[in-house]
């Protein structure tokens, strides 16, 4: 009416004008309903009717009135709309075309047309397309949203699809590089040393194609240990700023998914003229050190090119075998590799000691491998155990990207560094109370240095329980990326740049041009800008999430029957909110909720304490983060890709109960929960 009535539209903007407005996002509910989430925590419930004109995750401005003495917020101006581009899925409407955005809190089917060139003929119900938001209600005089369908990603049963749509989610490529016709060395003015006679050696997975080091260990008559780390070279075919280089830096990172990976270069370089295979010659930027009988690197750091031949092209579970039980039934080394074997082995020894000494040392966790069939379905989950020739890797790694961060530092003062801050500047009075009642032997200005802060967590390591550890992770900073030395406190280490992954991360192709420019005493041909760690950052992170979106549609998939089979599963708890706890499943790493209703349906009994990382049944602490219990599967939902659980530890009333209580009333807060 009031739109049809000028002078009753602007009486009712002039009342508008009056009344109080507030500033939130939105935040949707099952029920058609919403709320306004103001910044000071306060929530302001959304009838239906206003909710038909905001999606959740808009940020607007609302008038706040009371209706039926109730407040209420009525959104009227969109600020910052929470879906532009986005993945989604073809309904058909009276033969008309819509989508329905692939996101647990958007549901309903947005009015869609597909771009010019795109044959609407091709989009049948369930495909998945990408989709962009052209018509938002609060915007213009629109009044109905609206998207455009610009790319018909794969058919509704693509069994890839999980690929597929992921890898558009987060707009990454889904294929290699293309190949180029012919590659050839570029002419950098290095001499390269002929090192082909060493015998180099590579441990790797039993399928890993793009080998990107090889060792070569001597041990000392003192004890000591002369370790030459080759690390394979790609930049000595792409140019900086040539359109592969450029292709590099804008992936930033092979792509690594569950059952398949993307590499950053073309696998003719990655997989061939790059890696260092056994018996094939290959260029290779080395570093050489000493390190002594108690796991200390000298300062004798050399970096140089050289050519290398791998002799040995060996398997982690072989050499692990080897070492760990005195043989293995696949595999018998010559005595040339075994010797190499055992020096790396008792070099990595002396290191990993001097490291749990002295700096950090992450506990082993398992990595989780999924094995699939040749039309993509999940055949199982292995659990790859850190076993012994993985720790040798990882400790001559280590110690490369140690000497590589002391080199850069030294020559140039910068580099593309990684680095952490210890605990957030913001957060460490609040971690410092939780020290304080665990009677943990650290005052706060201990913890703001280096030293301080690895003693912490060579404390926490020692502790029989996790959960202090767990729990002060919370406070603590993220790892970052810059280009200036900084020490990495996680890592308990001064000085940390990594080099040893060039074919797979393009930060590590500039720490290459550095230290080649080091080695020839030239000025660098790429210098890594201001820019560089927020760069990489936002590369790692939607790898990261891409990985494990992936991963969590293929545990729905694995688990479907779990439920009906109720199979009894051990979990460990990782997080806890007030609306239950999050748990990792140990026996194929697959992550679950378990809402509190579910560990307890009684409101008046449990308490889950988010900031304390505990949930108190009858006031008494029952659960806290690094718990191991045995869960079932109450519920796979498919459509979201989220597991839900429950314990198998069941709660009675207390006996002092002879009826059960009446449950409190919902608030607005449950109902949103």
């Amino acid at each position: 009416m009031f739109q049809d009535n000028p002078l009753l539209a602007q009486l009712k903007k002039q009342i508008q004008e009056t009344l109080p407005k507030k500033e939130g996002s939105i935040k949707a509910t099952d029920r058609g309903f919403g709320f306004l989430e103001v910044d000071n925590k306060e929530s302001i419930f959304i009838p239906p009717n206003y909710m038909k004109n905001v999606m959740h995750g808009d940020r607007v401005m609302a008038v706040i009135r009371t209706e039926k003495e109730r407040e209420v917020a009525e959104p009227q101006e969109l600020l910052e709309q929470f879906i532009t581009r986005f993945i989604g899925r073809v309904k058909l409407i009276r033969d008309r075309l819509h989508v329905v955005p692939d996101h647990p809190q958007l549901k309903d089917a947005i009015k869609a047309r597909p771009v010019k060139g795109l044959n609407p003929e091709l989009l049948k119900e369930g495909d998945w397309v990408v989709a962009h938001m052209t018509r938002h209600p609060l915007v213009g005089d629109n009044k109905t949203f609206f998207c455009e369908i610009r790319e018909k990603i794969t058919d509704s049963n693509d069994k890839i699809a999980p690929w597929w749509v992921t890898l558009a989610r987060h707009d990454l490529p889904n294929a290699e590089p293309a190949p180029q016709e012919n590659w050839s060395m570029l002419d950098e003015g290095l001499e390269r040393q002929d090192l082909t006679a060493l015998p180099f050696i590579t441990i790797d997975g039993e399928s890993t194609k793009d080998m990107d080091d090889a060792l070569y260990t001597v041990v000392n008559d003192d004890g000591s240990f002369e370790l030459t780390v080759a690390i394979a070279d790609p930049t000595s075919y792409i140019a900086v700023g040539d359109k592969m280089d450029d292709e590099a830096r804008q992936r930033g990172f092979t792509i690594y998914l569950p059952g398949r990976n993307i590499p950053m270069l073309p696998r003719e370089l990655s997989d061939e003229l790059c890696s260092l295979m056994e018996d094939e010659t290959r260029p290779a930027i080395c570093c050489r050190v000493t390190v002594d009988q108690n796991g200390v690197i000298s300062d004798d750091i050399t970096f140089f090119a050289a050519w290398i031949k791998s002799q040995g092209r060996l398997a982690y579970d072989n050499v692990s075998d080897l070492l760990e039980n005195g043989h293995c039934d696949n595999w018998t080394p010559s005595d040339v590799i075994l010797e190499q074997v055992k020096a790396l082995q008792s070099f990595a020894n002396a290191r990993s000691d001097w490291r749990s000494k002295n700096a950090v040392v992450f506990p082993d966790r398992p990595d989780y491998r999924f094995e699939l069939s040749e039309d993509n379905d999940v055949i199982a989950i292995h659990t790859d155990p850190r076993r012994t020739a993985n720790r040798m890797i990882e400790e001559a790694m280590i110690t490369a990207n140690i000497c590589a961060g002391r080199a850069l530092k030294e020559k140039f003062g910068l580099g593309v560094y990684n680095y952490h801050n210890g605990f957030n500047p913001e957060k460490i009075d609040a971690a410092m109370d939780f020290l304080k009642d665990a009677e943990a032997p650290f005052e706060k200005e201990q913890l703001l240095t280096l030293e301080g802060f690895s003693a912490l967590r060579r404390w926490l390591n020692s502790l029989d329980s996790t959960y202090l550890d767990n729990r002060l992770r919370k406070f603590q900073a993220y790892s970052e990326v810059g280009n200036t030395p900084a020490p990495h406190f996680a890592m308990g280490l001064d000085v940390y740049a990594t080099w040893t992954s060039p074919i797979r991360k393009y930060g590590d192709m500039i720490n290459h041009r550095l230290l080649k420019a080091l080695i020839t005493d030239q000025e660098p041909s790429q210098k890594p800008d201001d820019s560089v760690g927020e760069e990489i950052a936002g590369h790692r992170r939607s790898h990261r999430m891409a990985e494990r979106d992936v991963a969590d549609w293929l545990y729905v998939r694995l688990l479907k029957d779990a439920v009906k089979a109720e199979t009894v599963f051990t979990a460990e708890i990782f997080d806890i909110n007030r609306a239950g706890m999050r748990v990792r499943l140990l026996e194929n790493g697959a992550a679950a909720f378990i809402p509190a209703p579910l560990i307890l349906d009684n409101k008046t009994r449990i308490e889950c304490n988010g900031d304390l990382g505990i949930i108190n049944i009858d006031k008494v602490k029952e659960y806290q983060l690094g718990d191991h219990f045995e869960v079932v599967l109450a519920e796979v939902r498919d459509a979201t890709r989220q597991l839900v659980a429950k314990p198998v530890k069941q709660f009675p009333a207390p006996e002092a109960e002879n009826k059960p209580e009446q449950e409190a009333p919902a608030t607005s807060e449950d109902n949103a929960a």
